[in-house]
């Protein structure tokens, strides 16, 4: 409930607000993206147990429709917003003018009812953009939404810029899928354990692919006995407090790696 409350303050006034230590705490956040697509994967990724939020694609034939069964489910739906290199009717681009941007914003958060936040969808040259990234974030502060970073480029200035306005957000961490077999998902699954234990916390990604929800249906339910809190991304936020990880910048503040 505490953390609850510390996001919901973020979420109104958009001040970063430092959570308290939790000596000897381990969190865990778990996202899946490029949901939208195939109705057995994204029933499969709902029924996954525990607070997993869940990014839906607004260009895929069932974004909608998902949006809405996830809503009722009660888990936490974030819009995953394509951006260069990633093509389409909603992706961005750079030197695409703001209205444009907006424009597809709109469009996107239209076709994913609910969404509490965002996160980019590829965008590995659209992160890098600082003058559209500074109007993102301050169009998602106004609309009282939030910003998930995944990171798909050391350039990203992103986070960078929901920090510098106070914008609640987080980054990611762990891709859990980049290679996909059991083996190397599985081994990303204890790297993001590990990092949770020493930096206090971790944000993980991963993709409705077989071998990942295999992955993930046998090991999330022994999270809780290898000494992990697993927790709701808004609770990831509050623990955060706005602040950079170590491996995305200095002293709280995010830098380029």
């Amino acid at each position: 409930m505490r953390y609850l409350l510390l996001t919901l303050l973020y979420l109104m006034s958009g001040v970063a607000l430092a959570a308290p230590a939790q000596a000897g705490k381990a969190y865990l956040t778990l996202i899946i993206d490029d949901l939208g697509q195939s109705p057995g994967r994204d029933a499969r990724t709902l029924a996954l147990p525990g607070p997993v939020t869940l990014a839906i694609m607004p260009d895929t034939p069932h974004a909608s429709d998902f949006a809405r069964q996830a809503h009722r489910a009660g888990k936490t739906v974030i819009l995953h917003m394509p951006m260069d290199p990633a093509t389409g009717p909603y992706a961005w681009h750079p030197g695409a003018p703001l209205p444009e941007l907006a424009q597809r914003l709109d469009a996107a958060l239209a076709k994913v009812p609910y969404a509490a936040g965002i996160n980019n969808h590829m965008g590995s040259r659209m992160t890098a953009e600082p003058v559209a990234m500074a109007w993102l974030m301050g169009e998602l502060q106004r609309r009282g939404l939030f910003f998930v970073d995944s990171r798909t480029s050391a350039a990203t200035v992103a986070a960078a810029k929901a920090q510098a306005i106070g914008l609640a957000h987080v980054s990611r961490d762990v891709f859990l899928d980049d290679v996909r077999t059991s083996e190397a998902i599985a081994g990303q699954l204890q790297q993001g354990i590990a990092l949770a234990r020493k930096q206090g916390s971790a944000v993980l990604i991963g993709h409705p692919y077989p071998q990942t929800l295999d992955v993930l249906e046998r090991e999330l339910p022994k999270l809780k006995a290898q000494g992990i809190e697993w927790i709701e991304i808004r609770q990831m936020i509050a623990q955060r407090g706005n602040r950079a990880m170590q491996n995305h910048g200095k002293a709280g503040l995010y830098s380029p790696r």
